[in-house]
C-alpha cells in the first residue's frame, strides 16, 4: 500500500463517500481509493429497521461523541453519535428522505454558492432517486436509491396524523412535494423489510469493479503535502502505518466532526489554535470547523392506553418473538420501522414563508438518551418531538490534541437566542395541541413528560434546558460560499490545490429536514463537478 498511487483517494465511506467513490470510479477511467475509519456493515441490527436503538450507542460502529457542556442546556454534554461504519452515519439514522425547501438552496445561491440553488441541486436528487410512487416532475425512478412509503398504516400514527389535521395542520402526502408544510407519513431509504443506505445503493455494486480499491478499519492520520498541493493520505490499519498518493484529488467526506479535524491536523485551520498544539502549519484558514449548526428538540412523552408501541417490545418478550415472526414471514410489524414514520411541518409564525418547526411522532418514549443507549420507558408510550429547523446560534469543532485518536472538541450553542426559544415553545404549544384533539383521546392516558404540571414559558424552557437534545443533524464546519468561505462553490479549499470537501460540513446553512438525502445530493454533484475537471 506505501508504494500504491491512485487517480483519487476519498476519505469517509458514509454517505457522501459512498456516493462520491461510486461516481468517480463508475466509468473505469480512473483508479479510486476509499478508506473507512470502521469495519464491514456486517451487523444484522444495521440492516433492520427497528434496529436503529441497537446501533444508537454502539461501541465500535459509532464514534458515540459528546459535546462540550452547552450553557443554554444546563451544561449538559450532547451525546452525537456518528456512524463508524461501511455507509457512516446512513448506516445507523432513521432512514427519513427529506430534502428540504427550495428556499434552503436558494438561500445557499444569496449566500455565494453559486450553482447551488434549487433548480441546479434538483437534477441531482432526481439522478439517485428511485421513487416508488412514479416519476413526474419533482421525483424520478431507475437511480439506485430506493425511497419507499412505509407499509403499515399504524392505528397510533394515523390516529396523530388525523389529531394533527384536527388541530389545523393540513394533510400533505409528499413531504418533497410542491409544499412542505402540513401533517402525514414520510417517505424513507428502505426496501420493505431493510435499510437502503448510500452503502446498499451506490457502493455494493461499485466494488465490483477493479479500479476502487476499499479499505477499511483505515483511521487517517493526516493528509501529505507537495508544498500547498494535497498529494497523499498518511493513514493506520490495524496498529500499522500506512500512506497512498493522489495522482488527481483527495475527497474528504468524512462528515462534518471528522472533516475539520482531519484538515486541522494536516495543518489547514486556524493558524493559532494549530500553533497552539504543535502543528506546522500549511494553510491558515479560519473558517474550518466554525459555522457549525444543528437541529435541536425536545420532546413530549405520553402514556398509551393500548399496547401498540415500541416501548412494549422492549417490556415483553412475548410481543419481541411475535414481532420478529411478523418480520421474517410476512415482511411486516415493528421491525420494518425505525420509530420515526411520520411527522408534520409547521411555522412558529405567521409571517414566515416556510416551516420552521417539524414535529416527529415517535412510536416510542424514553427516560434519556446517553452514550450508554436509549433508555425507554417501561411501559406502553409514544412521544411528540418538536425540531427546531433554523437555529440562529453557530458552534465549532476544534482540536483537544495533535493525536489522530483523540475525539474532537464539539462546542453546540443550543438555546441562546430569543428566536429560538420562542420557536421551540410555540413547537411544544402545538404538540399539546395536537394531543389534546378528539382522535387521540383513546390512545392518551396522560402526560408523562414534561408533565401536565409543566405549564408556564419559564417552567417549559427550564425543562427544555434540562431535557432538549441535539436531533443529530450537524452542518456547516467547512462550509462553502464566497470569498470569506474555505470552500469555493466546487468545493475546493481555497489556498490549497489537489482538495475538496464533499459531506454535510460544505453546507452553509443548514435545511430545514433531515439532512441525509441532501448529502447524498451534494455528493452527486460534486462527482459531477470532480469529473468534469478531469477530463
Amino acid at each position: 500500500m506505501e508504494q500504491e498511487a491512485f487517480d483519487f483517494i476519498v476519505v469517509g465511506a458514509g454517505s457522501a463517500g459512498c456516493v462520491t467513490a461510486a461516481r468517480l470510479s463508475e466509468s473505469g477511467r480512473y483508479t479510486v481509493l476509499l478508506l473507512e475509519a470502521g469495519p464491514e456493515a456486517r451487523s444484522p441490527w444495521i440492516h433492520l429497521p427497528l434496529g436503529v436503538p441497537k446501533m444508537f450507542s454502539h461501541k465500535t460502529m459509532n464514534w458515540r461523541y459528546e459535546s462540550e457542556p452547552v450553557p443554554g442546556l444546563a451544561n449538559r454534554r450532547i451525546y452525537q453519535p456518528r456512524g463508524k461504519v461501511i455507509g457512516g452515519t446512513g448506516s445507523i439514522n432513521g432512514m427519513v428522505y427529506m430534502r428540504g425547501t427550495p428556499c434552503d438552496y436558494n438561500i445557499w445561491s444569496q449566500m455565494g454558492c453559486t450553482g447551488w440553488g434549487w433548480e441546479s441541486v434538483l437534477p441531482y436528487f432526481m439522478t439517485s432517486e428511485n421513487q416508488e410512487r412514479g416519476a413526474d416532475t419533482l421525483h424520478a425512478t431507475g437511480g439506485p436509491l430506493h425511497v419507499t412509503d412505509f407499509k403499515g398504516k399504524w392505528p397510533l400514527h394515523q390516529a396523530i396524523i388525523d389529531a394533527a389535521t384536527e388541530a389545523g395542520i393540513p394533510r400533505n402526502t409528499d413531504f418533497n412535494g410542491p409544499c412542505q408544510e402540513g401533517t402525514g407519513y414520510y417517505q424513507r431509504t428502505a426496501t420493505r423489510r431493510r435499510r437502503w443506505s448510500a452503502a446498499d445503493a451506490f457502493l455494493r455494486p461499485a466494488r465490483k469493479r477493479r479500479n476502487l480499491k476499499v479499505v477499511t478499519n483505515a483511521l487517517t492520520r493526516r493528509l501529505l503535502w507537495q508544498g500547498k498541493r494535497a498529494s497523499g493520505i498518511e493513514f493506520e490499519v490495524e496498529g500499522k502505518r500506512r500512506s497512498a498518493t493522489a495522482r488527481r484529488e483527495i475527497i474528504l467526506c468524512a462528515g462534518v466532526f471528522g472533516t475539520p479535524q482531519i484538515l486541522q491536523l494536516s495543518g489547514v485551520g486556524p493558524a493559532p489554535h494549530l500553533r497552539d498544539l504543535g502543528i506546522d502549519v500549511v494553510h491558515d484558514a479560519p473558517g474550518v470547523g466554525m459555522n457549525l449548526q444543528d437541529h435541536f428538540n425536545t420532546y413530549l412523552s405520553y402514556r398509551c392506553g393500548r399496547p401498540i408501541t415500541a416501548n412494549d417490545l422492549a417490556i415483553s418478550p412475548m410481543r419481541r418473538i411475535f414481532a420478529g415472526a411478523q418480520y421474517v414471514l410476512f415482511g411486516t410489524g415493528l421491525l420494518t420501522a425505525s420509530g420515526v414514520v411520520a411527522g408534520a411541518f409547521v411555522k412558529s409564525a405567521p409571517h414566515l414563508d416556510d416551516p420552521d418547526i417539524q414535529i416527529n411522532f415517535l412510536g416510542y418514549s424514553s427516560a434519556g438518551r446517553t452514550p450508554a443507549g436509549v433508555i425507554p420507558h417501561p411501559f406502553s408510550a409514544f412521544s411528540l418531538s418538536p425540531i427546531l429547523l433554523q437555529p440562529e446560534a453557530r458552534g465549532r469543532v476544534s482540536l483537544r490534541s495533535s493525536d489522530p485518536k483523540a475525539p474532537p472538541r464539539i462546542e453546540q450553542p443550543f438555546l441562546e437566542t430569543e428566536n429560538d426559544k420562542r420557536a421551540i415553545l410555540k413547537g411544544i404549544e402545538i404538540c399539546r395541541r395536537i394531543a389534546e384533539q378528539p382522535a387521540l383521546r383513546s390512545f392518551i392516558r396522560e402526560e408523562v413528560l414534561p408533565g401536565p404540571s409543566v405549564r408556564s414559558d419559564e417552567a417549559l424552557l427550564e425543562d427544555t434546558r434540562q431535557r432538549g437534545i441535539s436531533t443529530y443533524h450537524p452542518v456547516g464546519t467547512c462550509r462553502m460560499g464566497g470569498d470569506d468561505a474555505p470552500l469555493d462553490p466546487k468545493l475546493r479549499l481555497r489556498g490549497v490545490e489537489g482538495l475538496r470537501v464533499v459531506d454535510a460540513s460544505v453546507m452553509p446553512r443548514i435545511i430545514s429536514g433531515n439532512t441525509n438525502a441532501p448529502t447524498m445530493m451534494i455528493a452527486e454533484k460534486a462527482s459531477a463537478m470532480i469529473l468534469e475537471d478531469a477530463r
